[in-house]
């Protein structure tokens, strides 16, 4: 059956918003999509579609409960969701690039194909303030590699008083972070700077440093999904093992961090090469409580003595 006839079946024959939910889901079973980018299965997918299309907030449903599934649409909307369902199917795009939204730590942010779709698990280590290994309120906080300006932001909104860098090497990333830092406000303590690594941030000293580089590796990057492909390679890429990025970072990081500073770094599944990389470094693995791996924990003085050796 062709696009065309699917999208006049829908709607021609479909009436309610659980209708489209429902057909929604077996339009992303049929085409074996992946999910990933703020979702993990097609019904949480088709929900979010359709609820973005019809301009409805997740959180009526709290008020409204399930009766919110019987509403009946118009002909324009049906158009609309059925349109939007088959722009997922036939481009993989991820949704977060259809609707322009994405959801980090709670919040909301704009995003498009300049950036990645934020999905780190960094947002519970915020929640947590980095406990346990923060005990003090950090003043100067760098975000590397902040791409859409999430972890930036999040950072800021979480300590009201710090002053946070928002570094990347792409100045399309950090325009989106621009937006994202001018919609909550924060222009006066969220700074985007283009720098490659530590480049420009010559003399500048933090007592948290954020990290999440682009750590996949030769094999997982010949294995993505499709979806991954609409996302910068830049920002996912980095060398045979994932850690050529990390590698640089670790050796440039204790210069730019206080005496008693901390450094986080997300490296996915290329964890299992940090070990090859750099035996005897002491690191710490961080325990996510909400799932999630991969990122480890270093202090300033173990990277000086490491790299100092």
């Amino acid at each position: 059956m062709t696009d065309k006839i699917y999208l006049e079946e829908a709607i021609d024959d479909l009436h309610s918003v659980l209708d489209f939910v429902r057909w929604s889901v077996s339009r992303f079973v049929d085409a074996d999509l992946y999910f990933g980018h703020g979702t993990d299965n097609p019904w949480d997918e088709a929900v979010s579609l359709v609820f973005h299309a019809l301009h409805i907030p997740h959180q009526l449903t709290q008020i409204t409960g399930d009766s919110l599934f019987n509403a009946r649409l118009t002909r324009s909307e049906k158009h609309k969701v059925s349109e939007l369902v088959l722009k997922r199917v036939q481009t993989r795009l991820p949704l977060p690039y259809i609707t322009h939204q994405a959801w980090f730590a709670e919040l909301p942010f704009y995003v498009d194909e300049r950036v990645l779709i934020p999905r780190s698990p960094f947002a519970e280590m915020i929640t947590e303030k980095f406990s346990p290994y923060l005990d003090h309120e950090p003043t100067r906080i760098l975000d590397m590699c902040t791409g859409g300006g999430c972890i930036a932001i999040a950072l800021a909104l979480t300590y009201d008083e710090a002053i946070v860098d928002a570094a990347d090497i792409s100045q399309d990333a950090l325009a989106v972070a621009d937006m994202n830092i001018q919609e909550y406000g924060l222009s006066d303590r969220v700074f985007p700077l283009q720098s490659d690594l530590f480049a420009a941030l010559k003399g500048q000293e933090y007592d948290l440093i954020v990290a999440n580089p682009p750590y996949v590796d030769a094999e997982d990057m010949a294995d993505l999904p499709a979806e991954f492909q609409h996302e910068p390679e830049l920002a996912l890429a980095s060398g045979e093992d994932g850690l050529d990025l990390v590698s640089q970072l670790l050796k440039q990081a204790h210069s730019h961090l206080a005496p008693d500073g901390w450094l986080f770094v997300e490296v996915g599944n290329s964890l299992v090469h940090m070990e090859n990389r750099f035996p005897g470094l002491n690191i710490e693995w961080v325990n996510l409580q909400q799932g999630g791996h991969g990122i480890f924990a270093v202090s300033a003085k173990d990277l000086l003595h490491y790299f100092d050796e």
